[in-house]
């Protein structure tokens, strides 16, 4: 996905850790054992099976990126929401779908 849409490193910073904070948020709403820490601006996700979920910015690209044990995952604002550079799923959708995955819990995120 190529988008014409550009962010401002200090809007991209802003609208990142708006994203970031709006996870954690949404992670202390669910029953399910999962540690989040933010530590320099990425996000680690720890659950029960000691698998993880990183989730940082990549500022010279304007992206956030996320590990998962499914693959790398990156992703880009397009003026609306975050989109995956590959398959154009939004960051929601596929936090949602890994946090799940990797917890063994039906996880649905709102950011």
């Amino acid at each position: 996905m190529n988008s014409p849409f550009q962010l401002e490193e200090s809007a991209f910073h802003e609208r990142v850790d708006a994203v970031l904070e709006a996870l954690e948020l949404s992670l202390e709403e669910v029953d399910a054992d999962i540690d989040a820490e933010v530590n320099g601006g990425i996000l680690t996700l720890e659950f029960a099976n000691r698998s993880k979920v990183i989730v940082n910015r990549q500022t010279p690209n304007r992206e956030i990126w996320v590990a998962a044990k499914s693959g790398g995952f990156h992703f880009r604002f397009d003026g609306a929401t975050w989109r995956d550079t590959r398959s154009n799923e939004s960051l929601e959708s596929l936090l949602s779908r890994v946090i799940s995955e990797q917890s063994g819990d039906v996880i649905s995120i709102t950011i």
